[in-house]
Formats: structure tokens, sequence, C-alpha cells
């Protein structure tokens, strides 16, 4: 039911589920720069914090707050940055 995943020596970890709508995942990011792949398109929003993101075929990070959500295509890669202790919550589509 649930699938726990930990990236990055531990400093990323998340909890795996599915919804009606598909696969989710909520997580904690410790403060710190980390790069991740996408497989399916991933709809993100932080939860608490703040995250720096650098999408594909963009030179400028940009900046998203608690309840901001951004788009990842898949099968891009992406960047995220966390000054401190971030959650989010990731829909896979």
């Amino acid at each position: 039911m649930l699938n726990v995943n930990e990236y990055f020596d531990g400093k990323v970890k998340s909890i795996g589920f599915e919804t009606s709508e598909g696969k989710a995942t909520v997580g904690v990011m410790a403060a710190g720069e980390y790069e991740f792949g996408t497989s399916t398109v991933e709809l993100m929003t932080v939860t608490n914090g703040k995250l720096s993101v650098l999408l594909p075929d963009s030179d400028d990070w940009m900046d998203f707050a608690t309840n901001e959500t951004f788009r990842v295509e898949s099968g891009v890669k992406f960047k995220v940055k966390a000054d401190e202790p971030t959650s989010y919550l990731c829909l896979y589509r």
C-alpha cells in the first residue's frame, strides 16, 4: 500500500501511494541541491518551505513557496534547491 523511498544518502525521503487519479508521493528534502529525472509528467506542490527549481531548457531558477505548484514534463531532468527542510506532494500523470 505504501512505498518508502530514500535518495541522496537519506537527504530526500518520500512515501509513495495510489490515489484515485494515479500515483503520488509526499516527502521531505533536507537543505541542499538535487537533480531528479522524470518518467511521467510530474506536478509538484511545495507543502511547507520553499524550493528553487531549474527546469529543462531554462537558464533561470524559479522560486516556489508553500502551496505553489510546478509542472515537469516526462523524460527530462530538473534540479531543485532547498535552503531549509522542505516538504512536497508530487502527483504523477
